[in-house]
């Protein structure tokens, strides 16, 4: 349904400057220990592999990891269904809560977890059982803030607000990588492997319960009073039903709008640092430093972007910088592989910022293409989706490229397909700026 066919009703605006400060801190800090877990685990792929998969081939190890890294994601489908389903029934705010305190929980376990050595195949069966504990977590996170945060903001700055909930995923892969860093430059190689590789897991558990905290001081949207006050909910029994129904287009839109987005986010971020290692032959200093000047990049570009987005509209924002990714996706892997440290950092920042511009106003056009009585199932799905199928497989699906073709350029191409997904899309999205959100 566009946002054209449907009741309108006055967004949030009216709230007090200071709420929606609160209301964005809270949303920022539960999407960075979201992408902190999964960043953490892409970063510690390497130790992971070694402590609990069969260490007789190094490479199978390695997709192993990855592969236990994208099951999670088949989970977030199911996760954003029942948060989303919490959310659209029974408040944002709600959901938000049981969201980060389960992901927190679980990426605390993997940094307790006793190692193959000690219990064999079932550590390997509890790393993985964790890392469905996050996907189902994840599955209701960001869909989730990004709708409370767009319910808060005023019509004319809403892609600029919710930027910032989107920082928080990349501040969370900046913080996951500073970690990395951190660890691999104060610790021997021994020392990490024998305990300290558990300590950035053990990390989620505190900055987790801080954004608990902070998130139980929140009111629930207007918008949201609004549906429930009207009666509207009880036609909405089951959102998720009503998504497929009434939205369906909207959701294969968004699919191909995040296209670029979740893949090019993994493979720029959490991959990269394998791949400036495997392929380009730069320590783990380098790819652990070159990420985290990508990250900043991409924190950078995002409220640029959302700047850009309600001043300009968000549909130019995402044809200019799919089809710059589209032309520059293999010359950059090019550079990452054979170029100086100086030139590999900058194609992988540079690919970030780029990425982190469509991402900057992609929420809040995704709010503004649902139905608050099933915005939050909607956006979930969507995204969800787009996660499962280009973002959590991209580590793998790069890895495994490059093994069966022996070229170690094959994940541009993967990256390119991305971006002509989010460009195709492109051509079908109306332009949303300035609309109201519906009831």
């Amino acid at each position: 349904m566009s946002p054209s066919t449907a009741t309108a009703t006055p967004a949030a605006s009216a709230a007090p400057p200071q709420s929606t400060v609160k209301v964005i801190r809270a949303a920022v800090l539960g999407t960075i220990v979201e992408y902190y877990d999964f960043g953490i685990y892409g970063y510690m792929a390497g130790m992971i592999a070694t402590h609990f998969f069969v260490k007789s081939d190094p490479t199978t190890a390695l997709l192993s990891t990855f592969a236990a890294f994208a099951v999670a994601f088949f989970l977030r489908v199911p996760g954003g269904i029942f948060f989303g389903h919490i959310g659209d029934r029974y408040g944002r705010k709600k959901s938000l809560t049981y969201t980060i305190l389960l992901m927190a929980l679980a990426t605390a376990g993997i940094g307790l977890l006793p190692t193959y050595a000690t219990l064999g195949a079932w550590a390997t069966a509890v790393l993985v059982l964790c890392r469905c504990l996050q996907g189902f977590a994840a599955g209701g996170e960001l869909s989730g803030a990004n709708a409370f945060v767009s319910e808060h903001a005023p019509r004319e700055r809403r892609a600029f607000h919710t930027s910032f909930v989107n920082t928080g995923t990349y501040l969370g892969s900046l913080v996951a990588s500073l970690v990395a860093l951190g660890l691999s430059t104060t610790f021997s190689e021994e020392t990490i492997s024998v305990w300290a590789w558990r300590v950035p897991f053990v990390i989620s558990l505190v900055i987790g319960l801080v954004g608990l905290y902070i998130r139980s001081q929140l009111h629930e949207t207007e918008q949201f009073e609004d549906v429930q006050e009207a009666d509207d909910i009880e036609q909405a029994r089951y959102p998720v039903t009503d998504v497929v129904r009434y939205a369906w287009r909207e959701v294969l839109l968004i699919i191909g709008l995040g296209a670029m987005i979740v893949g090019g986010y993994y493979i720029c971020s959490v991959y990269a640092a394998s791949y400036l290692q495997t392929a380009g032959g730069h320590s783990s200093t380098v790819a652990f430093a070159s990420t985290c000047i990508a990250m900043v990049a991409a924190v950078i570009s995002l409220p640029v972007a959302g700047w850009i987005g309600d001043r300009y509209g968000r549909k130019p924002v995402f044809f200019t910088t799919s089809a710059v990714v589209a032309i520059i996706a293999v010359p950059a892997f090019m550079l990452m592989r054979d170029g100086p440290v100086v030139a590999a950092v900058a194609a992988q920042a540079v690919l970030a910022f780029l990425i982190g511009c469509n991402n900057g106003v992609s929420f809040a056009t995704y709010a503004e293409l649902f139905r608050a009585r099933y915005r939050y199932s909607g956006i979930a799905l969507a995204n969800n989706v787009t996660n499962m199928t280009l973002g959590g497989t991209a580590p793998f699906i790069a890895t495994f490229l490059i093994k069966v073709t022996d070229n170690t350029l094959t994940p541009a191409a993967f990256l390119l397909f991305t971006a002509l997904l989010s460009l195709l899309a492109t051509f079908f999205l109306p332009e949303t700026k300035g609309t109201e959100l519906q009831l």
